[in-house]
């Protein structure tokens, strides 16, 4: 479906059709409502309205529509959803530029927990596998870290600014039921923290994590999820690099151990 739509005239209506899931497992079922237009709303604001007063288009009575937001600014991530076929942010997307009907749907890449929320743990359990961290004692003062360029900076906040979204996972067609990939978005926290001066000593262990099962060598290159990304990150250059890197790796591995402790790695293409 297109995601472009003249602004509808004044004083019509919109029309948004729910994919409902009371739980997993339980029957699905589409519900229709429609709500008086305002010019500016987004997705979220027609939800919270949807929320006030559950009743489809036919006059039914219904519950409440489920769904997961925070910061309502495109920052937290966690009102990831397939808006009109397409995943991306309720918060940013604007009724004034969207075909109707508006159709809406969980995000298929995470188990359901209700309607429109789902449970994206398997991100942040990645997130651990990867040691996506720069770890400190935090027992005493380090006094000031490593100086940067001006390069490096805005190479580093480009790729911090992820939202753990999960926008990237959901338009991957390697992540399904039959894969164990990672996902971009942990590879490209590899890249993030192994850029970074401190980060960059524990480097090898991150990419030895990139190099188990479901890493960066089970990319299947279809750059689905740069183009999702609200982010904008360089999501097929992270994933470019952290191939060479862990290619590298496994060279130094064979041919001194892969217990030592030289520096890996990472930096950014």
């Amino acid at each position: 479906m297109s995601d472009t739509h003249a602004a509808p005239p004044a004083g019509s209506k919109v029309q948004i059709r729910i994919k409902r899931q009371d739980a997993p497992g339980e029957e699905m079922r589409w519900e229709e409502f429609s709500l008086p237009y305002k010019p500016g709303a987004n997705v979220i604001s027609c939800l919270m309205e949807i929320q006030r007063n559950p009743v489809t288009s036919s006059g039914a009575k219904t519950t409440p529509i489920v769904w997961d937001s925070n910061c309502l600014e495109e920052v937290c991530g966690a009102c990831s959803m397939v808006i009109n076929g397409k995943v991306r942010q309720a918060c940013t997307a604007l009724i004034d530029q969207l075909s109707m009907p508006i159709t809406l749907e969980p995000m298929t890449k995470f188990p359901l927990v209700r309607d429109l929320a789902v449970d994206r743990q398997s991100m942040f359990d990645n997130l651990k596998r990867v040691k996506a961290w720069i770890p400190i004692d935090g027992t005493y003062d380090l006094g000031p870290g490593p100086r940067e360029g001006q390069v490096e900076q805005h190479a580093e906040y480009v790729m911090s600014t992820c939202m753990t979204c999960g926008c990237c996972l959901e338009a991957c067609p390697q992540v399904n039921s039959e894969s164990d990939f990672i996902g971009a978005a942990a590879i490209n926290q590899v890249r993030r923290f192994n850029s970074h001066p401190t980060g960059h000593l524990d480097a090898p262990l991150r990419l030895r994590a990139l190099m188990e099962e479901g890493g960066v060598q089970d990319c299947g290159k279809a750059q689905n999820c740069v183009k999702v990304c609200p982010k904008e990150i360089p999501l097929t250059t992270s994933i470019a690099a952290m191939s060479r890197a862990t290619i590298a790796q496994a060279f130094k591995d064979l041919f001194t151990g892969s217990d030592d402790d030289e520096q890996g790695g990472g930096g950014p293409a």
